[in-house]
């Protein structure tokens, strides 16, 4: 084969013998969506390879699952697929669910703040386009502060420079702008706190409008302007404007994307197969595979660590000791998604998608959504039984999860009861607890992950994927996967040449 040297893939049984198996092998470690679609562009582009996934835990999907509750399966981790960017809707048309997908129905959703649910203002991640629509969620002197940004002189930021999203906005807008809408959007998308992340990496289309000439909120503008968005929820929105739908999802569950991709893929699959090393040969790469007491061999002629910062790390550590370095530095979020299920005649009116909390409330549930009311396939296959879910937890805040499943949907209930007026327990209900699940894009991310791709370029045949490089979204870890076969096929161009 050219472009990658030729070697076999070894099996070491438990007595020592190697069994050889088939040549022009590369390895996918992980089996998430980023692994998935990193194995599915590998089998589309050059379908000469023998492509293996292997995945430590007992299942593939990664972040994405779906799971029973009240007789319906539904999604218990992301359930939505950001579609204005194509990655994430063409893996599923290529997946073969191209039937299977769907808009949500409603994207209406609230902000529960001082004390009432308010509607949720038009904003990019929190920064509005008009201080006027913040009139609802803070106090006058809060409005009169945020006013100032449109007199204050415009705002740029140095090609090295970064801040905190946080900072950012508390300069420009005032302390209860970040508090009160900047806070729950950030929370919602990485579990993390606006004071901590960068704004780089987490709002960079706002930072690449901040070239002195703009206030913050004619940058948010000029952005959302630009995306032809009428609706400013980057999470929930989904209005067809000229654009078309901002979101997709799958009937089914969009935790069936993972396992349609790689069933499309044709590549070979296996899971509980932990890879514990990786070394470098002289003509490949060896990975160590299994338990400890009985491990046995893999060798590759490529591999894509499609794995979370840390694990990568510890993969990296003997083969890429800086790449490793940066990755290692990399925090995770904890958090809980707890899926209810009600009768259709005990739940109480509940008008749009959903809603927000900013942490200043003091509240455990970050957020809801209510299912049965975004998804029309959610609300079919429940008939009288209707599906919500809510988040639970933040960076730093894993003491907030370590309770009990059923303790943990008393304090969903608590909070939906003084939020809503729900008064009745569900007739099921499901925790689905994700520890680790979020990278925190802390200050300098978008340097760190440079810095870690610039490491990596001394390695030919080894690339990296997922959600800890750039984005958390779907389609942005499927591009992700997309830039690291990119690669592995360009290093070996070059070692051909």
């Amino acid at each position: 084969m050219r472009g990658f040297r030729r070697l076999a893939t070894n099996t070491r049984c438990k007595c020592g013998h190697v069994n050889s198996r088939s040549p022009q092998h590369v390895v996918v470690v992980g089996g998430g969506v980023a692994g998935a679609a990193a194995a599915h562009r590998l089998c589309t582009l050059r379908p000469d390879l023998a492509v293996t996934v292997l995945e430590g835990s007992s299942r593939i999907g990664g972040k994405l699952a779906v799971a029973e509750v009240g007789g319906v399966v539904t999604d218990v981790g992301a359930e939505a697929i950001l579609a204005r960017r194509p990655e994430g809707v063409d893996l599923a048309r290529a997946s073969g669910l191209d039937g299977d997908l769907v808009h949500p129905a409603t994207t209406s959703a609230s902000l529960w703040t001082r004390g009432s649910m308010r509607p949720l203002p038009r904003s990019l991640m929190g920064v509005p386009p008009d201080v006027r629509s913040l009139g609802a969620v803070v106090s006058r002197a809060g409005l009169a502060r945020a006013a100032l940004d449109g007199v204050l002189p415009p705002r740029a930021l140095a090609p090295d420079e970064d801040v905190s999203v946080g900072a950012l906005v508390e300069e420009r807008l005032g302390r209860e702008v970040v508090d009160r809408l900047v806070e729950p959007m950030l929370g919602g998308v990485y579990a993390g706190h606006a004071r901590e992340l960068s704004a780089r990496a987490a709002v960079p289309q706002l930072v690449a409008k901040l070239d002195g000439r703009h206030s913050l909120t004619g940058a948010a503008a000029a952005v959302m302007l630009a995306s032809g968005r009428e609706r400013s929820d980057p999470r929930e929105m989904a209005s067809a404007t000229a654009g078309g739908p901002v979101f997709a999802g799958l009937v089914g569950g969009v935790g069936r994307l993972p396992g349609a991709a790689l069933a499309a893929s044709g590549a070979s699959v296996e899971t509980g197969a932990m890879v514990r090393r990786l070394t470098r040969t002289a003509d490949g790469w060896l990975l160590e595979v299994g338990p400890t007491r009985a491990p046995r061999v893999v060798r590759c002629d490529a591999v894509v660590l499609a794995t979370p910062a840390r694990p990568t790390a510890r993969l990296l550590d003997a083969v890429a000791p800086m790449a490793a370095g940066g990755l290692d530095g990399i925090e995770y979020a904890s958090m809980a998604v707890i899926t209810l299920a009600f009768s259709l005649s005990d739940l109480p009116d509940v008008p749009g998608s959903g809603f927000l909390v900013p942490p200043v409330e003091g509240r455990a549930v970050k957020g809801a959504t209510y299912s049965f009311a975004k998804w029309p396939w959610v609300r079919a296959a429940g008939g009288d039984t209707l599906l919500l879910r809510c988040s639970i937890g933040r960076h730093r805040e894993e003491h907030v999860l370590q309770v009990t499943d059923d303790e943990l949907v008393d304090l969903a209930l608590r909070d939906l009861a003084d939020a809503v007026g729900l008064s009745v327990r569900p007739v099921d209900s499901h925790v689905q607890r994700w520890g680790g699940g979020l990278p925190q894009y802390a200050v300098g991310h978008v340097a760190r992950v440079a810095a870690v791709r610039r490491a990596l370029e001394d390695v030919p045949g080894l690339a990296v994927c997922g959600a800890a490089y750039e984005g958390v979204g779907i389609p942005a870890c499927i591009a992700s996967a997309h830039r690291a076969v990119a690669e592995l096929l360009r290093s070996a161009e070059t070692m051909e040449a």
